[in-house]
């Protein structure tokens, strides 16, 4: 699996999948979510709204992720993962990593063999980049140093490209210092 780090506008890329930093509401918002419900037009928020009317009546909890189509995106795919809200309280960042982990399986189970994440929980939900990156990484590639697991390093195989993309240098530099051994 190849790791990517760029500064860019995650809706222009032509990914599989892209993950939006959603909240919980699944129906837009601000930042990179209001970005990608702008780009992927207005069958985003229908498809968001007949989630909350079916399977997910509370919203989706923080930690969690579901996948979309991405309608007007050149990504096939939206996988939508909300990420806890340090101002509210939620600042648990094995919730925060659960993100990234959680979007890896919804990529594997929809077909999604390249992957481009924002930086999930940096700016409005309070979120340094360097946690958030640190998260990712754990997120990623499990924790292979063995701090509290197994050691032994997560494998998705059914991914060739995930790709973190920051909408400005100063949130891209932690990605690249976490991810420094595999750019």
């Amino acid at each position: 699996m190849r790791i990517r780090v760029v500064t860019g506008d995650i809706t222009r890329l032509d990914v599989d999948a892209i993950v939006n930093a959603a909240n919980s509401s699944l129906l837009g918002g601000g930042g990179v979510d209001g970005a990608i419900h702008r780009a992927a037009g207005p069958r985003l928020l229908e498809a968001a709204r007949e989630l909350r009317a079916t399977s997910l009546p509370q919203g989706l909890p923080a930690g969690q992720a579901i996948a979309t189509p991405g309608f007007d995106l050149p990504a096939r795919w939206v996988i939508h993962a909300v990420g806890p809200n340090r101002h509210a309280g939620q600042d648990d960042p094995d919730v925060l990593r659960s993100c990234f982990t959680s979007s890896l399986e919804i990529a594997e189970r929809i077909g999604a063999r390249s992957v481009a994440f924002s930086a999930i929980g940096a700016g409005v939900y309070g979120w340094s980049p360097d946690e958030v990156a640190h998260a990712a990484r754990l997120g990623v590639f499990g924790d292979p140093v063995g701090n509290g697991s197994s050691g032994v390093e997560r494998i998705w195989p059914g991914i060739d490209l995930v790709e973190f993309v920051a909408f400005t240098p100063a949130v891209r530099r932690p990605f690249e210092e976490a991810f420094t051994d595999r750019l």
